[in-house]
């Protein structure tokens, strides 16, 4: 359903919100290990989402990657639409310009019930909702070896 880049910031987001419930501001390359992702594509990742303002970063030695209240109400929307654009809540899924209510294509309001149960499971929780449930140990972000 997402790409990859888009699950990898999934993934930062709520290990950096994890994190930050725990009073700690934390790296890229601690990240990248963290989500099992490549160091430099962690870094770029992480680059958009503060320029989303998804994140929060400072630089220098006591610097990192952090969340704060301004960042409580973010949800995995905010994560997809940084990364991936609006794509999955918009357009036509068969590629025609001229799909709408009035002039649907054959799949139009298929994918709109389809588009409404995808936006309320990307809003329903925060993501410091989702971080509290990986600090609790009621969900993981790392694969079962």
């Amino acid at each position: 359903m997402f790409s990859k880049t888009c699950q990898y910031a999934i993934k930062a987001v709520i290990y950096i919100h994890k994190q930050s419930l725990e009073g700690k501001k934390v790296g890229a390359k601690e990240i990248g290990q963290e989500i099992d992702a490549p160091d430099a594509f962690t870094a770029k990742i992480l680059q958009v989402l503060v320029r989303q303002h998804v994140v929060g970063s400072f630089k220098g030695p006591t610097g990192g990657f952090f969340v704060d209240k301004s960042h409580e109400s973010k949800t995995l929307k905010d994560v997809v639409l940084a990364i991936d654009g609006d794509q999955l809540f918009q357009g036509c899924s068969l590629g025609l310009n001229q799909c709408s209510e009035e002039n649907p294509c054959p799949l139009h309001f298929e994918i709109k019930n389809v588009r409404t149960k995808i936006i309320n499971m990307l809003t329903i929780k925060s993501l410091k909702q989702l971080a509290e449930e990986v600090g609790d140990g009621t969900t993981v972000l790392a694969r079962l070896a």
